[in-house]
C-alpha cells in the first residue's frame, strides 16, 4: 500500500509543522485561549492564506481539491501544539455537511466563504439526550413559507459560540430515533429564536448550548434525507480526531522520554533504568499501532462499501482510544507531579486525548460494535 505524500500534500505539512512550531508555542497558547474568540483570528487568517481552510474541497465546489489526507496532516500538527482553533468544527463537521448533504449550488455559496477565513460555520447535531446516536434528535422543522422553523435543543455544539451561520440538525418527519425524516438547516447564529450558552471545555476549547424557538432557517439539499449524509460526517470527524490524536501522543512520548534523558535521581539520569527504558519503549509501539490506524481512517473515508467503511472507522477509534489512555497515563507517572501542574504542557495533552476517546463513541464502544458484527451507526 502506497503512503507516499504528494508534492502537494508535502508541503502542506511542511507548512503547518512551521507555522506551529513558529507561532504556537505554550505560552502563546494561553495568550489565545484567553482571547474573546478563544482562539488567535490572526493565526485563522494565517490557515486561509496558506489553504488549510479550503485544501480538503473539491476545485469545483471552491476548495483546492484535496480530501482526507489534507486533513490528516494538519489535524496531525494541531493536535502536536495543541492548537485553538475551529478547524475541526468548521472545516470537517460544518465543512463535512457541506459536501455530504448539500447541493452543488449550496456548496459554490458557502465553500469559498469558508476557504477565505470570511465564514466560520458550526454543526449543530447532538442533543442532550443522545448520547452517542446520531440519530437521536427530538429539534422539529417545520415548514414555513419558503423556509422552515427549528424548534429544540442543542447540546456540545463545538465552537457554536464563535460561528457566524450554523448547520443544525433536525427532524422534518417519524420518530425520535428514526434514521429517515432528518434534515440539515442553515442559520444565522445571532438570527431571531436562536439563544446561544457558551462555556468553556475541559482541554480548553470552547462550545455552546443552543436552543432555537421558532427561528427561521434555510434548507441544506434535501430535507429529510440527510441522514446518511450525517454518517458520512461523522465518519470523517473521527479521522480526523484520529491523526489530532496522533499528534498530541508523539508531542507526548518526545516529551517523556526527553524528560527522562534530563531528570536525574540517585545522580544519574532516570532514562538509565531499565524498567523506565521498558515503559517508554510500549509508549512508542502504542503510538506507532495509532498512526497506522490513523492511516486506516483517513484511506477508509473514501471506501464505498458502507459496512467496509464504518468497520475501519470503528477500529481505528477503538485503538486510537486505547493507545492515547495508555500513553497518557505512562507520560503522567513518567513525569511525576509535574505533569499535573497546569503550566506544564502534558497534562493538557492527556486532558485533550482524553475528550477525543469519549467523542463519537469510546473506544470501549467501538470494541462492542466491531464484535457484535454491526457498523456504526447500527
Amino acid at each position: 500500500m502506497d503512503f507516499d505524500l504528494s508534492d502537494e500534500q508535502k508541503l502542506i505539512a511542511d507548512n503547518v509543522a512551521r507555522l506551529m512550531k513558529d507561532k504556537y508555542g505554550f505560552e502563546s497558547r494561553k495568550a489565545y485561549g484567553a482571547a474573546a474568540n478563544g482562539f488567535s483570528d490572526e493565526l485563522w487568517r494565517q490557515y486561509a492564506d496558506l489553504g488549510l481552510l479550503g485544501a480538503p474541497f473539491a476545485e469545483e465546489d471552491g476548495g483546492y481539491g484535496g480530501g482526507a489526507v489534507e486533513i490528516m496532516l494538519t489535524q496531525e500538527a494541531f493536535g502536536r501544539a495543541l492548537a485553538l482553533e475551529p478547524y475541526f468544527a468548521c472545516v470537517v463537521l460544518a465543512g463535512g455537511a457541506l459536501r455530504h448533504g448539500a447541493t452543488a449550488q449550496e456548496r459554490a455559496e458557502l465553500i469559498p466563504e469558508i476557504a477565505s477565513g470570511a465564514l466560520r460555520l458550526a454543526l449543530a447535531h447532538a442533543e442532550p439526550q443522545s448520547g452517542w446516536n446520531i440519530f437521536d434528535v427530538k429539534t422539529t422543522a417545520k415548514r414555513d413559507g419558503d423556509g422552515y422553523r427549528l424548534d429544540g435543543e442543542k447540546g456540545l455544539v463545538i465552537n457554536g459560540d464563535s460561528a457566524q451561520k450554523l448547520i443544525v440538525l433536525a427532524r422534518v418527519s417519524g420518530a425520535q430515533r428514526d434514521k429517515d425524516g432528518l434534515g440539515l438547516f442553515l442559520i444565522d447564529a445571532d438570527a431571531p429564536g436562536v439563544t446561544r450558552h457558551p462555556y468553556p471545555t475541559q482541554d480548553g476549547r470552547r462550545a455552546a448550548e443552543i436552543s432555537f424557538a421558532g427561528a427561521k432557517a434555510r434548507a441544506l439539499g434535501e430535507p429529510g434525507q440527510a441522514g446518511p449524509a450525517m454518517a458520512r460526517v461523522i465518519e470523517d470527524a473521527i479521522a480526523a480526531l484520529a491523526a489530532e490524536a496522533v499528534g498530541a501522543m508523539a508531542e507526548a512520548v518526545e516529551m517523556t522520554t526527553e524528560y527522562l534523558k534530563t531528570r536525574k535521581q540517585f545522580g544519574v539520569a532516570i532514562g538509565s533504568f531499565q524498567a523506565l527504558q521498558h515503559r517508554a519503549s510500549d509508549m512508542v509501539v502504542a503510538l506507532e499501532q495509532a498512526r497506522s490506524m490513523m492511516y486506516l481512517a483517513a484511506m477508509s473515508t473514501s471506501e464505498t462499501d458502507a459496512a467496509t467503511r464504518a468497520r475501519s472507522i470503528s477500529a481505528a477509534k477503538a485503538q486510537i482510544g486505547r493507545s492515547a489512555k495508555f500513553i497518557g497515563q505512562q507520560a503522567t507517572q513518567l513525569h511525576g507531579g509535574i505533569a499535573m501542574t497546569f503550566e506544564y504542557k502534558l497534562g493538557h495533552l492527556f486532558k485533550r486525548l482524553t475528550m477525543i476517546d469519549m467523542s463519537y463513541g469510546d473506544a470501549d464502544y467501538h470494541l462492542a460494535r466491531l464484535g457484535e458484527g454491526d457498523s456504526l451507526f447500527d
